[in-house]
């Protein structure tokens, strides 16, 4: 009787096929070829192995000579050219690729995006008029198959923000600049050892500044029902139990800037966010600070901000306030925006009311409660850069508020007082103070 073949297994090659054979991430094919070849290396014949393994003997055999010839790799793949030849053309998988590419609408379709189903079936109905005939029967899984193999998904979407602001840089700067100052303003202790003062000598009270608009007032159509003690029939933890009905009561804006050298909030709560809201707020900042300090507010280029009512409003108490805008689509340096993602999950989410007074009251009673034991917001990231004695912190914030506010060339100028408008002036109350 002949000897059986028998293979000799470096230590790297037994650690590497006993890896597979065990495994539960290794394909089939090397599940079987990695047992074969330990198999071979313990002496078996090709007709055990193939009993053992259920396969052919010629298949124990190939798979030995390609382990003799190429090593491990080799005999765990298949030699190029095997398997059944691709149906679908390289062009038929690059026009779908293209097509999916598109988006329905621009087909004259509804959809916003291609999702699957809706995708093999457009693909199908157009490819034998665009030339792609095979296309015509195409499965969704084959599809997918060429979506994944290109990289593309048609039925998602990433959401990306362009700096479309000139001069966001120097914006960014700014606001970093004024963090810089506040940082100063306190020992390593976290006390406050003297507070920020201009080129006059008054003392500049720095505030963070923005609205939170369509606040909803959502109240429930039937009662509440509280967890109850020792779980459910099931023995499973219960909740707080509510009907899925609710009404709409209507909206409210919040107008809020927090203090940040005492952390402080300061709320105002409106049925809108216009320039009057805005105005009223600043009224109610001048009568909370002493009288000829300086109130400094870090805040966005809404239009309410730099409105024609406004700069009214501005010219009858100059000097009291004084603008750091933020650059666009720089929300994220404007530390009232943590605030508010701190109110949105600690009171706002799943609140019901039963009016719309009940949620403004509910609001303030909020900031009461913050404000008992205030903590000022304080802004890290990038002040290492920042060096105060080469800056002119004095020429940062301005006054000026009107559509040329955000332009460095005009800070410290003021705009003119608007013109009368009749009846729509008075409505407003820009009469008064314009004239004033």
């Amino acid at each position: 009787m002949a000897k059986a073949r028998t293979i000799e297994l470096s230590d790297g090659d037994r650690r590497r096929l006993e890896e597979l054979s065990t495994s539960m991430r290794a394909t089939a094919r090397e599940h079987v070829r990695s047992k074969i070849l330990l198999y071979k290396s313990e002496g078996w014949s090709d007709v055990a192995v193939a009993d053992k393994m259920d396969v052919s003997p010629d298949t124990v055999s190939r798979c030995v000579s390609r382990y003799e010839s190429g090593g491990v790799e080799a005999a765990l793949a298949d030699a190029p050219g095997r398997g059944r030849r691709r149906e679908i053309s390289e062009a038929d998988r690059l026009w779908a690729v293209s097509l999916a590419c598109t988006r329905p609408k621009d087909v004259g379709r509804a959809a916003e995006f291609w999702y699957p189903a809706a995708f093999t079936a457009y693909v199908r109905e157009v490819a034998r008029d665009q030339g792609h005939p095979r296309m015509a029967t195409v499965s969704e899984s084959t599809l997918r198959g060429i979506m994944e193999e290109a990289k593309v998904r048609p039925f998602a979407v990433t959401y990306y923000c362009e700096r479309r602001d000139p001069e966001f840089e120097q914006k960014k700067h700014d606001v970093l600049v004024v963090y810089r100052q506040l940082q100063m303003s306190f020992d390593a202790d976290g006390n406050l050892v003297a507070e920020p003062t201009d080129s006059e000598g008054r003392v500049v009270h720095t505030l963070s500044y923005d609205e939170k608009p369509g606040i909803q007032a959502i109240a429930t159509t039937g009662e509440d029902r509280p967890p109850v003690p020792g779980g459910d029939a099931k023995g499973r933890p219960t909740t707080h139990r509510r009907d899925h009905e609710y009404a709409r009561l209507g909206t409210l804006s919040l107008l809020a800037a927090i203090d940040l050298l005492t952390g402080v909030a300061i709320p105002q709560v409106s049925e809108s966010h216009k320039s009057s809201d805005f105005v009223g707020f600043l009224k109610k900042l001048d009568g909370a600070y002493p009288e000829g300090d300086v109130i400094r507010l870090i805040l966005d280029n809404h239009s309410a901000h730099t409105s024609a009512e406004t700069q009214a409003y501005l010219n009858t108490v100059p000097g009291r306030f004084a603008f750091v805008f933020t650059p666009t689509h720089g929300s994220w340096l404007n530390l009232v925006e943590a605030f508010f993602g701190k109110l949105a999950s600690q009171m706002l989410r799943g609140i019901r009311v039963s009016s719309k007074e009940e949620l403004r009251e509910r609001i303030l009673l909020y900031f009461g409660e913050v404000n008992e034991v205030p903590v000022p917001y304080r802004w890290t990231w990038g002040l290492d850069d920042i060096d105060l004695g080469a800056e002119d912190v004095d020429a940062i914030p301005f006054e000026v508020v009107n559509a040329k506010a955000c332009r460095p060339g005009d800070r410290g100028k003021k705009a003119p007082k608007p013109p009368r408008r009749g009846r729509r002036a008075k409505k407003s109350g820009v009469e008064d103070v314009a004239t004033a």
